[in-house]
């Protein structure tokens, strides 16, 4: 499929062909849900952690003598169920991550992009430069381009003055080709792809 490459003032700068191989796939929402799910998993900190009845500060002696009170029987009082106990079956440091197969990860990738295209929400820029790292230029640049929550992906190295330029437009991300992922394509509204992140993601897919 042809699309129509602008530059960043918005005039026209000729035609990219798409591959269907990559943006031309009908989206299969079980795939990209699998994705999000394997990269949300595997970002997440799993920090979060309870003491147990081995670890509160609690003295470990047993409560009462175990006969002759008429009341349970009881050791000590870290046990779960007493105020300032430990806490049973708690949360514990771990990991979240979970395997996903490459192939499922890649083919997730290309159902997105083919997400994107259907819903006409992807635009290719010329060249992603920008002549000096002001905020404020390019901002007006993305307002005109009709860009207020979008993903900028660039070739290889992003062009420093673009990227600092960019970085602080609230809404806008901008990665590297490599960087590409479900989940951050899923998250904004457009995606704008540079003409080198065109071409390197139809080497990557070849």
């Amino acid at each position: 499929m042809d699309l129509t490459v602008k530059t960043l003032e918005g005039k026209d700068a000729g035609k990219v062909s798409l591959s269907d191989a990559i943006f031309g796939l009908e989206p299969r929402e079980d795939i990209i849900a699998r994705v999000v799910r394997w990269q949300l998993a595997k970002k997440q900190q799993g920090t979060h952690k309870a003491k147990g009845r081995a670890e509160v500060s609690r003295t470990g002696a047993k409560m009462y003598k175990q006969k002759g009170t008429g009341r349970a029987r009881h050791h000590s009082a870290r046990a779960p169920q007493f105020r300032g106990g430990g806490k049973a079956h708690g949360p514990v440091v771990r990991s979240h991550a979970h395997d996903l197969p490459k192939k499922v990860r890649a083919l997730g990738l290309r159902h997105a992009l083919s997400a994107k295209l259907k819903a006409e929400e992807i635009i290719v820029i010329d060249d992603l430069v920008a002549k000096e790292a002001k905020t404020k230029a390019l901002a007006g640049v993305f307002a005109s381009l009709g860009l207020t929550n979008a993903l900028i992906i660039g070739g290889a190295e992003i062009e420093s003055n673009f990227k600092l330029a960019a970085q602080n437009i609230p809404n806008v991300d901008v990665l590297p080709v490599q960087g590409i992922n479900v989940y951050d394509i899923l998250r904004r509204g457009k995606l704008v792809l540079s003409k080198a992140a065109v071409e390197a993601l139809e080497e990557r897919f070849k």
